[in-house]
């Protein structure tokens, strides 16, 4: 038995890899276990997904179909363009499994389609359409030959050496399809690999190609890069082969230092990759899902800078107004790239207009009233905004760093103080919309926002306690000044 047999003899999939190397063998079809699982498993990295390929018109479908009826798996979910299938399969006490399988096939595309056209192949040509080496190997799960490898371009000497290089000439190979380019920058970054020189050569000459991608299909491969312990590997390497300025173009641009009369301001792309890389290192215990929205708030909090730069004799750089900027840009950023919108995206805004906030409570004579007003705006994510806030401090000088991290740390020990007495976090005003109606005899109507506007002030500048008792007294003392200063269409039903 091969080394890799063992190996695969241990893995927590090695059920499913007999499986299909059961039913491809009643069907008399070759079969093997392809591309990142093997790679993956080699490597001894975690890997949950499988994907198969045989060889023969149909025969991918033909093999799934076969599975499923043997693992009981759900319906095939049958792609005949591509001669792609695929099934879910249940397994006890962990997430559903999803298998892929395919027909060995060739690819070619257009200069000017993102679609490939295809059509059946050898185990060879496909090894060949693949992306790079590494991700071109292949193991037999044929009960006779289960484990033996298929390497026709040299990928186990490239895994083995930690480089990343195509198995064609690789402008063919990023021609063929240019999100390649941006898969290299990620696999840089998740497996620590450095690119091939030819290669990146490769991926500098076809980096023109990418605004034919799909915005989904390089979000998806930009949230991976953002997933991984080291998002500025991927991230310097998209720019460096000139990938990033069609990506980010709001990213790229903050690139350069600009001086006047001597007067210098920082590289703020590569401080941005830094406080990436920073908030990453700041949460190691929380997963990159849990953290991806915060990574995309680092990545963009300063995207603002760039329009909002000025000079200014006898004080310098400043970029005032360029959290708001940047909230507002990052919208549109979101919808060209096909991010959610939804409240992921509310969340990045958020980060970005409050980043600079805390900033400002680090003087001793902050009054407990600007405390409460970012504890309020902050909410629930008030713990995010001092991770990105700390994260964001990248002076080279330890000195100066332990003088920053100080600060803040007295700005949370402030927030501690203020909450425990005013519990602002998640505020709810001490007196509701129904309460305010009965009380004053008023219809539903934006006078109710009034009173409940000038409830919150008067809590948030500390005048009265935040509680019931106290809310319902000042509304009452408050009320007749408040109404009488309103409009009669104020207090008109919106129902």
């Amino acid at each position: 038995m091969s080394s890799i047999a063992v190996i695969l003899d241990q893995h927590p999939l090695v059920d499913v890899l007999r499986a299909v190397g059961s039913a491809a063998d009643d069907l008399g079809l070759p079969a093997w276990a392809v591309g990142g699982f093997v790679r993956d498993v080699l490597l001894n990295r975690e890997t949950t997904d499988v994907d198969f390929v045989s060889v023969g018109e149909g025969s991918g479908l033909k093999l799934a179909e076969a599975v499923r009826k043997k693992l009981g798996g759900s319906e095939v979910h049958r792609y005949e363009r591509f001669g792609t299938a695929a099934i879910r399969i249940s397994r006890p006490g962990a997430e559903d499994l999803v298998v892929e399988f395919v027909g060995a096939r060739k690819e070619s595309y257009s200069r000017d389609s993102r679609k490939p056209a295809v059509e059946s192949g050898s185990m060879e040509d496909d090894q060949r359409r693949r992306d790079f080496t590494v991700n071109a190997l292949a193991v037999s799960v044929l009960p006779a030959d289960f484990g033996e490898l298929l390497d026709s371009f040299g990928g186990i000497a490239d895994l083995n050496a930690g480089i990343l290089r195509t198995p064609l000439e690789p402008t063919a190979t990023f021609d063929d399809d240019p999100l390649r380019i941006v898969r290299a920058a990620r696999f840089a970054s998740q497996l620590g690999f450095d690119i091939d020189p030819i290669t990146f050569t490769g991926m500098k000459d076809r980096s023109e190609r990418i605004p034919m991608l799909s915005g989904e299909r390089v979000s998806e491969e930009l949230n991976k890069i953002l997933s991984s312990d080291k998002p500025s590997i991927g991230l310097r390497l998209l720019f460096e082969c000139g990938a990033l300025q069609h990506i980010l173009p709001e990213l790229t641009d903050l690139q350069g230092v600009e001086a006047v009369d001597g007067v210098r301001h920082k590289d703020n792309f590569f401080h941005t990759l830094k406080v990436v890389d920073n908030l990453v290192e700041a949460t190691p215990d929380r997963s990159a899902s849990e953290t991806l929205w915060l990574r995309w708030a680092a990545l963009l909090h300063d995207i603002g800078k760039t329009s909002t730069k000025r000079f200014t004799d006898g004080i310098g750089w400043s970029f005032h107004g360029h959290e708001e900027r940047g909230a507002r840009m990052v919208g549109k950023l979101f919808r060209r790239l096909r991010l959610p919108t939804d409240e992921r995206l509310k969340f990045v805004q958020h980060m970005i207009r409050l980043h600079h906030r805390p900033v400002s409570l680090v003087d001793d004579q902050v009054t407990d009233s600007a405390v409460r007003r970012l504890l309020f705006d902050a909410g629930d994510s008030i713990d995010d905004l001092m991770t990105l806030v700390r994260a964001d401090i990248t002076s080279k000088n330890p000195k100066r760093v332990r003088k920053y991290l100080r600060a803040f740390d007295h700005v949370e020990a402030k927030f501690a103080e203020v909450e425990e007495k005013d519990r602002l976090r998640n505020f709810q005003p001490p007196v509701d919309g129904a309460e305010i109606m009965r009380v004053l005899d008023i219809p539903p109507s934006p006078a109710i926002g009034v009173v409940k506007t000038a409830i919150r002030e008067a809590i948030l500048e500390g005048r009265i306690p935040n509680d019931h008792e106290a809310a319902y007294q000042f509304m009452m003392e408050v009320k007749d000044e408040l109404l009488a200063k309103l409009d009669p269409d104020d207090f008109r039903d919106r129902r």
